[in-house]
């Protein structure tokens, strides 16, 4: 296999591209054709997931309650005093990096954002904010100039770089990164400020970080003795906006919330997503972002991976970091905007071709080590867009199909035992809502009182929303790659 990637890279790559969304579409439609010759393969095969879906509900229910813990005890220690005491003579050489990429987005939005780096304990000078901006907004300047003159005075740098449009890259935030690195890179040996003492923080324009961020992140990076081999992931949470958006998006961005909180209590899973720091030293060693992609994050992930090896992790910062869901003026382009974004983080299943290219040559990394990591990312991918159709129609169609089958005891107890397996499962649903409720920001005065009993009733629409906003736009992203058709970066709208 590795003799043939390396002689047919493109093909290769092409053909991996084509045989996972293959793979989904086989998974979601096997109930419907095997049924006819092997029924019983398919309930039994269909009982086995709901038991496999079951222990992910387990899972997940309790690694997100140990994660809220977690955070919540970590919220409340004085990392900067700890910081001091443990690293008096080291901790003021460490600066931080933070890159907001941004293009045509609302300034109000961006000042947000830097109004709250503003709250941070850890010493403000010791922070570089770097606004990376596209060529193509024609109101770049404008809104650099507004911001830089406002609150550039109050951090140690406020540079401000322009991404030009570059013949074979892709739009969007990785290529957009990539450049920006390049210039600080530059900047940083200008002010001979020592590459190994800086971490990087890509920092999407919308998310507010928690105020202990950056001395927590610099006793991590202190502490860490593989420090120049690890992401540091903070809980990406849903909630800037969730009592402003409509009950679909509350819903879909309560799960996406609850299971990037999971996520740091697994660190065999775990990579760092949309928000996240690294050692400067690290990202320019292995070449900066990728160009010629769009799900910037894991890529650059296994891109270290593969190149640096198997102490490559994502390590977890147990602070949440706070996230505008999609919205826009409206429910129904609001649910378009919510569509969009699944799909452009569904399409992060485009990486896999790549992934498996560098599974099959790379020879440095432990055989049982580099299969569990591509394992779990597959695993991720191809039951996003097809877990749905198994759980909510896998146990009718055998009998509905096969009316010989539907006679025997398993078909006529099929449906039945599926929907006993799957009910059992609402008890870590039920756990999954409390960590929400206690996780979340607490209900603002304009919220009103009678819309509350909606918080517990909207879970009842769970199978349609999970079906439209989740399955429907991971087969959209999976479909488009299988034929060939590349999903252009779209930029989230935020009002």
């Amino acid at each position: 296999m590795k003799r043939l990637i390396e002689r047919y890279p493109e093909r290769s790559h092409r053909l991996f591209e084509i045989i996972i969304p293959l793979f989904s579409w086989i998974l979601i439609t096997f109930p419907l054709w095997l049924s006819f010759w092997h029924p019983a393969v398919v309930a039994y095969a269909v009982l086995t997931f709901d038991v496999y879906w079951f222990y992910k509900s387990f899972t997940l229910a309790f690694k997100g309650t140990r994660a809220f813990l977690t955070l919540t005890a970590h919220t409340k220690v004085d990392w900067l005093t700890l910081i001091k005491e443990k690293f008096p003579d080291s901790w003021q050489q460490i600066f931080h990096v933070i890159i907001i990429p941004e293009y045509k987005e609302p300034v109000s939005v961006l000042e947000d954002t830097l109004i709250n780096l503003l709250k941070q304990d850890f010493p403000l000078k010791n922070l570089i904010v770097v606004l990376a901006t596209e060529i193509k907004d024609v109101n770049r300047h404008e809104t650099a100039e507004f911001l830089k003159k406002k609150y550039g005075h109050e951090f140690k740098h406020f540079w401000v770089t322009e991404h030009p449009v570059i013949l074979g890259e892709v739009a969007g935030k990785s290529s957009n990164m990539a450049w920006a690195g390049k210039e600080v890179a530059k900047k940083l040996r200008a002010e001979n400020i020592t590459i190994d003492n800086v971490t990087v923080t890509s920092c999407d324009a919308d998310v507010l970080l928690h105020p202990k961020y950056y001395a927590y992140l610099t006793h991590a990076f202190l502490s860490d003795p593989d420090r120049y081999f690890h992401f540091y992931q903070p809980a990406i949470l849903f909630y800037a906006n969730i009592w402003r958006i409509p009950l679909p998006g509350r819903v879909v961005n309560t799960i996406s919330s609850v299971l990037n909180l999971s996520l740091l209590s697994q660190n065999d899973r775990l990579i760092n997503f949309s928000t996240y720091s690294l050692p400067f030293a690290t990202v320019e060693k292995v070449g900066f972002w990728g160009v010629d992609v769009i799900p910037e994050d894991y890529h650059l992930f296994f891109k270290t991976y593969f190149q640096l090896g198997e102490k490559v992790q994502a390590i977890p910062i147990f602070l949440p970091a706070l996230a505008d869901a999609a919205e826009s003026t409206g429910f129904w382009r609001t649910m378009v905007n919510q569509y969009e974004q699944h799909k452009r983080w569904a399409w992060g299943v485009s990486d896999i071709p790549y992934v498996l290219q560098q599974y099959f040559t790379n020879t440095t990394i432990p055989f049982w080590k580099k299969t569990m990591r591509v394992f779990h990312l597959l695993e991720n991918h191809i039951l996003w867009p097809t877990n749905w159709f198994i759980l909510t129609l896998g146990s009718t169609i055998p009998p509905l199909v096969n009316k010989n089958f539907a006679r025997t005891q398993l078909g006529h107890n099929l449906a039945q035992m599926s929907s006993g397996i799957l009910t059992i499962s609402i008890v870590f649903l039920l756990i999954m809502i409390i960590v929400d409720l206690r996780n979340r920001p607490s209900r603002p005065a304009s919220y009103p009182r009678w819309k509350i009993p909606i918080l517990y009733l909207q879970w009842f629409s769970l199978p349609v929303v999970s079906f439209f906003l989740s399955a429907l736009p991971g087969l959209d992203a999976h479909t488009r790659l299988m034929l060939g058709k590349r999903l252009e970066y779209r930029v989230t709208e935020k009002i």
